[in-house]
């Protein structure tokens, strides 16, 4: 077989530590041709390759759930950035960080009381759409519909998007003082007091009375309406914050594939004895909790309760948090850790074809040296191509 690859095309890395679903090769070797893993072995390889030098190789990244595309849009106050230039600099972060496979998480919904949330998904959306089709891409990206519910304007930004192929998540979002996530309202006060430009507890009595407001006039039928749109347009849908029985029984009602970010143990038990792929924060498990005072990811997976880590607002933490999780938990192992940043989001949203390296599965792979708590991804090919 090796004797027949195209050496313009295809590749083979040697001499590394190759992470597979359910074991390391501690020096071995892999083999691609046409996009996609062809063989593995141990040992010396069969034919010259691309030398590791004993590094580790790992599947591509895969992430759910990225927050951090706005700020490149947006990166002052009332500052707008060209987007196209915008998703390409944010591509060339993710990739370096060793995601191959992206939901770019963009905010559907408009935000009077922040000056930085005003609709701009579409605008987003468009600009991936270009940069993709120009070919200026590294990372495989797709859309995750992050769904502010008590929003006037949510459903129709909703509407608009909903229909695009690359949509392969929906959540729904609540983030109204007094719950969920913010259930200490004093933590959701902190928040805004701490973010540049910070506001006064004066204008935060206005924007959470707001908030209140708006969540009575148009939650309960903005719910209704969102996972109306989901099921019509077969798009997973993903809870956000489960803090209580009763978000769980929602949750499950609507038939959620993912939980993200639950807040307690009640919650996250609950989901995951239904079945509920439970995601949580790779920021959370590096800083070792999380910021807003709520469960651990690290206890949770202590529990056996963690199937998904997402970097949210910090893309190298997803690569950080999965080498870091066997040394925090006892009993979880590299390639379990692993699988929750490339397995299992991939089969989450019914991307089958990547995760792991295996034999027929995409050639997404990353080269990693990691001598130190923050590892460098030296490597990276998308469908066997390098990108970074």
């Amino acid at each position: 077989m090796l004797q027949t690859l195209n050496k313009l095309s295809d590749l083979i890395v040697t001499n590394a530590r190759v992470v597979l679903s359910d074991r390391v090769i501690e020096h071995g070797w892999v083999a691609c041709a046409h996009g996609k893993i062809v063989e593995i072995g141990e040992g010396k390889a069969p034919e010259r390759g691309h030398d590791l030098g004993g590094d580790l190789l790992l599947p591509g990244l895969v992430e759910l759930h990225t927050d951090h595309i706005e700020a490149h849009y947006v990166p002052r106050p009332k500052v707008y950035w060209d987007p196209v230039a915008a998703v390409v600099s944010y591509d060339g972060q993710i990739a370096t960080s060793g995601i191959t496979t992206v939901l770019d998480s963009l905010r559907v919904w408009r935000d009077e009381t922040e000056v930085a949330i005003d609709g701009q998904a579409a605008i987003l959306a468009d600009a991936i759409a270009t940069a993709r089709d120009a070919g200026i891409l590294r990372s495989d990206h797709f859309m995750h519909m992050r769904c502010e519910i008590p929003t006037q304007h949510v459903v129709e930004e909703v509407s608009g998007l909903v229909h695009r192929p690359e949509v392969r998540l929906i959540s729904l979002m609540d983030h109204t003082p007094g719950q969920r996530q913010f259930r200490d309202e004093g933590k959701l006060r902190d928040y805004y007091r701490g973010k540049s430009g910070g506001k006064t507890d004066a204008e935060l009595d206005v924007m959470f009375a707001q908030r209140l407001n708006d969540q009575r006039l148009y939650a309960a039928d903005n719910y209704k309406r969102v996972v109306e749109l989901a099921k019509r347009h077969d798009v997973p849908l993903a809870s956000h914050d489960d803090t209580t029985l009763d978000d769980v029984a929602m949750a499950l009602r609507d038939k959620v594939s993912v939980a993200e970010f639950p807040t307690t143990f009640e919650a996250a038990e609950a989901l995951h004895e239904a079945g509920v792929q439970i995601m949580m924060g790779a920021p959370n498990v590096v800083r070792g909790g999380s910021h807003s005072g709520n469960i651990a990811a690290a206890d949770l997976a202590r529990r056996g309760m963690l199937d998904i880590l997402s970097s949210d607002y910090v893309p190298s933490s997803l690569l950080m948090a999965a080498l870091q999780l066997p040394m925090r938990v006892s009993g979880i192992d590299l390639p379990s850790a692993v699988r929750t940043v490339t397995r299992n989001p991939a089969l989450a949203v019914d991307l089958d074809d990547r995760g792991e390296i295996a034999p027929g599965l995409r050639a997404d792979m990353i080269q990693v040296h990691a001598a130190c708590e923050a590892p460098m991804v030296r490597s990276v090919w998308r469908e066997g191509r390098r990108v970074a």
